[in-house]
């Protein structure tokens, strides 16, 4: 029963241990998971779409300022008596432009005159509009149009082709004839540094496309190639978008999840792309996640050792238990055994003797009927702390059964042992005992056997069983030799 207890150590700490590990991983995974989609899902309905509408709504912002000078300006009478005039004086029209440009700081101010086709700036006139010209094609559109005014983004020649958001105006005459555009400039830069800012803080990559898909602006830091068509996992998404579709979107680029929302700006003809990649975006939780499971693994190692170490405690018990007198603290008949059969094992090996003492305690019966069981117990156990104190640790010692008890002496002969004997017998009849006030007087009978060469375990028992009859028949108290 008890080998079989052992058994326990090696199935339940294993089994403990595949449960924690098994629950804490668990608990941890289905947290990440949970936590991630719930990042996930704020990403892709709510942070990303706030930022589309963050950066529709600074654009807009940005072209109600440059859209009321372009107004004020269309509406001003000297700019229409001055072209109805005879555009004499460029150098009138470049004062009244720089002076805007000044006052509103903005990148560049204008006028194109539909009967001269002259385009005046700030600092006079900056060439001859033509039909033929790419760059002059937004004048005829602007001339063509019914809407008061138009926006639309293009690079400034008067400024070194910097990419410029115009404002174009109609300005008519008094009675509605169209007699030019006029406008004002703003650079992209405001733009690009949202865009830049929306990087740094959150980790999200903001750019604008136009109708055919070419990026026509991203931060300053950017990797993005010309075009989204040239764009890994984007390309096959490329279509729906530019058709209109807005919203969500989400795509591989090489190992990693992009989730993409996208917003069409009529003002401008563009679409706004705002994106964050899933492993930016949830390396914290995968952080959580390792630090988690790094706390799971201390606590399963810490619960792994005490379950172990209580275990082990629990069985040295039960060992001990099974193996040792309740009354006497000694050895038991199973423990000793055990014991005994491994010292006739070593005397095979060594060649050295093997001799045991037999010896039960003289008149126990009497006192036992005198006194009672309570009091034979204690008698007992007396005589254990005698014996023990006598031959000391080097001596294995076992309640045999009732008032008997067995001593193995290994190492010792006949000679020695029956010294020992006498030791033993001595010790016991000197040790006081008393009930109530009354005095006992123990003494034990002790028979010596020495092991035969082969001679089994039971057959130098009886021997050293026959000495101890014989020691009592000799009147008790002695110490008798087996023949």
């Amino acid at each position: 029963m008890f080998d079989r207890f052992l058994g326990v150590d090696r199935r339940l700490v294993p089994l403990i241990t595949a449960l924690l590990v098994a629950g804490f991983l668990a608990t941890s995974l289905a947290s990440y998971f949970v936590s991630r989609a719930s990042v996930r899902e704020g990403i892709v309905e709510g942070e990303l779409p706030l930022t589309a509408d963050n950066i529709y709504t600074e654009i807009q912002k940005d072209l109600l300022r440059p859209v009321f000078i372009s107004s004020m300006m269309a509406h001003d009478t000297f700019l229409r008596d001055w072209v109805i005039g005879g555009e004499h004086d460029a150098a009138q029209i470049a004062k009244y432009l720089d002076e805007i440009k000044v006052k509103y700081d903005t990148i560049s101010t204008f006028f194109v005159s539909d009967k001269t086709r002259t385009y005046y700036y700030s600092d006079g006139v900056l060439k001859r509009m033509s039909p033929d010209d790419w760059r002059d094609v937004w004048f005829f559109r602007v001339r063509q149009m019914t809407e008061p005014y138009e926006i639309n983004v293009d690079p400034d020649f008067a400024n070194q082709d910097t990419m410029t958001i115009f404002i174009n105006f109609r300005l008519l005459d008094y009675q509605g004839k169209f007699l030019g555009a006029v406008g004002v400039g703003q650079a992209v830069n405001s733009l690009r540094k949202q865009i830049d800012r929306y990087r740094d803080r959150f980790g999200r990559d903001v750019y604008f496309v136009d109708s055919s898909g070419k990026i026509v602006l991203a931060g300053a830091g950017a990797q993005s190639p010309a075009t989204i068509l040239a764009k890994p996992g984007l390309a096959a998404l490329a279509p729906r978008i530019l058709a209109g579709s807005d919203g969500s979107f989400q795509y591989r680029n090489g190992l990693h999840t992009v989730f993409l929302n996208t917003r069409f700006i009529p003002e401008l003809g563009w679409h706004v792309f705002v994106e964050q990649d899933e492993t930016a975006a949830t390396a914290g939780i995968w952080h959580t996640l390792l630090a988690n499971l790094a706390i799971c693994f201390v606590i399963t190692v810490i619960v792994v050792l005490a379950v172990h170490a209580a275990i082990r405690a629990f069985q040295g018990r039960i060992h001990e238990m099974a193996i040792t007198d309740k009354l006497t603290g000694l050895l038991n008949r199973h423990g000793f055994e055990a014991r005994f059969a491994q010292a006739l094992k070593g005397s095979k090996r060594s060649q050295e003797a093997v001799s045991v003492v037999l010896f039960d305690i003289d008149r126990f019966k009497d006192i036992n009927d005198q006194f009672g069981h309570v009091v034979g117990d204690s008698c007992i156990a007396e005589v254990a702390k005698a014996a023990r104190a006598a031959v000391g640790e080097a001596a294995a010692m076992c309640r045999w059964g009732g008032d008997e008890f067995l001593v193995l002496f290994d190492g010792a002969g006949l000679a020695d042992a029956s010294r020992l004997a006498e030791k033993i017998g001595d010790g016991v009849a000197a040790r006081p005992f008393d009930h109530d006030g009354h005095p006992i007087k123990l003494t034990v009978s002790l028979g010596v056997a020495q092991q035969r060469p082969g001679e089994a375990a039971d057959r130098l028992i009886a021997r050293a069983d026959a000495a101890l009859y014989d020691a009592k028949s000799r009147g008790r108290q002695k110490v008798a030799q087996a023949s």
